[in-house]
């Protein structure tokens, strides 16, 4: 009878241990010491107690390599940036591993191709993409290559006067690299060289006009890519063929009505998620200080708002979501607090559990380990 009690319990114990994962939490400002890290509890939605996973000077956006051993962050500051890699600890705390010197000041956001070949991350200050090789133990080689982008919308003056990449990221089939750049109204479409690891543009999808390109997302199918435009608080989806790297402008959604709009003085959209089941798609709005939530149409791409859901906390720099798609934080940088919702599968509505806010200092980036 002992013996089937404690084969219960370390049963009981497995699965405790598998419903759980780490989140890393990236920072800014003088009040945070680096990179945090909890438990997510997948089945209540709970976190633990929070904890410093490794001390780091400004580790702003963070990226997972392929194979869930190493995280990398964006760090140090304008005069001194730096891209650091780190190795997750059997108990998931992080050791850094190396860091190398960023090739054209501090980076907006950073990327890992999921080859675990290499890494991008994109400049908005300098205006440009830059490409890290990786080594076989996951460590940071010198930038091999910086591309600069050229041009300008102008269509809002003090914010497009010159380009701005503010994301990398890859397409589903790896093929390609996607930079939406703010400044251009554009995204930066690279083909990938993966034995060169060389990157070079071969086109641009065209936002709205003044629209202010930040981050983007694909659909769950492939079919159309979901861009964020940050100053317009919107939208926009594309058409994408995988074959050719092309694309073609759809339809514009806009995230708040003007009337929501006019309650606060400054609003602008920060992150995008498409739901696992790709029936839905989240948006963050700071100012609003909201998630707005759209019903997305998997033949057609189109978006359709179905709630707009305030955050808890101020200024929402970053949302995520987990691989199961049940819970959604939200990082509310100027409140220093996290918040969780729980997802509806059927209508993808946020419902706020009672307590679910935590004290992270100027949390400005949420990463799941899985």
């Amino acid at each position: 009878m002992r013996a089937v009690v404690c084969l219960f319990f370390f049963a009981s114990n497995l699965l405790i241990q598998a419903e759980s994962v780490n989140v890393y939490f990236g920072t800014r400002g003088h009040s945070a010491e680096g990179i945090y890290r909890a438990e997510l509890d997948k089945l209540s939605g709970k976190l633990s107690s929070i904890q410093l996973a490794a001390e780091a000077r400004i580790p702003a956006f963070l990226a997972l390599h392929p194979t869930k051993k190493i995280l990398y962050a964006i760090t140090g500051d304008r005069e001194n940036a730096t891209v650091t890699s780190f190795t997750i600890q059997e108990d998931g705390g992080l050791m850094q591993l190396n860091q190398v010197k960023g090739a054209d000041g501090r980076s907006a956001h950073i990327a890992v191709h999921p080859s675990g070949l290499f890494l991008m991350t994109a400049q908005y200050g300098g205006g440009s993409v830059a490409l890290y090789p990786l080594k076989e133990d996951g460590s940071l080689e010198p930038c091999k290559q910086k591309v600069e982008h050229q041009g300008a919308s102008g269509v809002v003056k003090n914010r497009q006067q010159g380009p701005h990449p503010h994301w990398v990221g890859f397409s589903p089939d790896a093929r390609f690299a996607f930079v939406p750049d703010l400044g251009l109204d554009q995204i930066i479409i690279y083909r990938i060289n993966t034995s060169e690891l060389t990157i070079e543009q071969v086109g641009a999808a065209q936002s709205v006009p003044g629209g202010g390109p930040r981050h983007m997302r694909f659909s769950v199918n492939g079919k159309f890519i979901y861009l964020l435009n940050e100053l317009e608080l919107s939208v926009t989806t594309f058409a994408y063929d995988e074959e050719t790297g092309s694309t073609e402008r759809l339809t514009t959604t806009k995230a708040l009505s003007e009337e929501q709009k006019a309650n606060e003085s400054f609003n602008s959209a920060s992150e995008i998620l498409v739901h696992p089941n790709g029936l839905f798609v989240y948006t963050g709005n700071r100012g609003h200080d909201s998630v707005t939530v759209y019903q997305a149409d998997p033949k057609t791409g189109k978006l359709e708002v179905v709630e707009v859901e305030p955050i808890r906390g101020s200024w929402p720099r970053n949302i995520n979501m987990d691989t199961s798609g049940r819970w959604l934080l939200a990082a509310g940088a100027n409140s220093n607090t996290l918040s969780v919702f729980e997802v509806d599968p059927e209508t993808g509505e946020l419902t706020f559990p009672r307590g679910a806010v935590y004290n992270i200092p100027e949390v400005i980036c949420i990463l799941f380990d899985e």
